[in-house]
């Protein structure tokens, strides 16, 4: 690692961003061990921001990450923790999402009309690492973009600070449908970013190339053979069509 130059002269933004995608380790937590470690990240970044009450415990989670539509992730560099994020995909049939129980006249009719919904949440990064690597935060959104591509979503979310709609509309499009609102656990408000992202996925990757993917690099991530939650419609590179049968998620 310490032999990659990551600001090197001449250097662009975007070849900077390839230079961390090199070394930048993609990890679904699936062990206890890594779980313990990310909600303890989790609990230092949104402590220090003020984002949530000191506890005993020191680590932050919620009963969302134990959903079978959850995906936790952590990006590690140096084989150390750096960042993290939840996923949490949503259907018709299996609307447990983050967002829904604060934005629900927003979200239940796109779940009634059959879309499918990526919702990426507790995002995380060590200050640390976010100071030695800027791009740390396109890392870890790219994994919400991966997974929109996987579960070939209709709409990914963004339920961000106020503070931090103007980052999410530069760069993916997102668009406010809601003002910020009381979240559970946070003690600052949230506000609902949305994104069309089968009619947006073409104009954010053309400009920001390391959002692309592989279906390998997809797969190797997102499928579990064993339990979870596991779309039908789940491979954007497959000719599937809205008009297929109804998604139906397995815990």
């Amino acid at each position: 690692m310490s032999a990659v130059a990551l600001d090197g002269p001449g250097s662009t933004f975007t070849d900077r961003i390839f230079e961390l995608l090199n070394v930048a380790d993609f990890r679904r937590a699936d062990s206890d061990a890594d779980r313990e470690e990310i909600f303890r990240l989790r609990y230092s970044a949104y402590l220090a921001e003020g984002g949530i009450a000191a506890n005993f415990e020191k680590r932050f989670t919620d009963p969302y990450d134990d959903l079978g539509n959850a995906w936790i992730f952590g990006v590690y560099i140096d084989d150390k923790l750096a960042s993290s994020i939840r996923i949490n995909v949503a259907t018709k049939d299996f609307a447990d999402l983050p967002s829904l129980g604060v934005f629900p006249e927003f979200l239940m009719p796109e779940l009634e009309a059959g879309k499918i919904i990526v919702d990426p949440t507790r995002h995380a990064v060590d200050r640390d690492a976010a100071a030695r690597y800027p791009g740390l935060v396109y890392m870890t959104m790219r994994l919400g973009w991966m997974a929109a591509a996987y579960f070939n979503a209709d709409i990914l979310l963004a339920a961000v600070r106020s503070e931090h709609q103007a980052f999410y509309r530069r760069v993916g499009g997102h668009r406010v449908v809601c003002p910020a609102r009381p979240y559970p656990l946070l003690h600052k408000p949230i506000s609902l970013m949305t994104l069309d992202y089968q009619a947006g996925r073409g104009r954010v990757e053309h400009r920001y190339p390391f959002f692309r993917s592989t279906n390998f690099e997809r797969r190797m991530l997102f499928e579990r053979l064993q339990g979870g939650a596991v779309p039908e419609r789940a491979y954007a590179d497959r000719e599937l069509t809205l008009a297929a049968d109804p998604v139906r998620l397995v815990r």
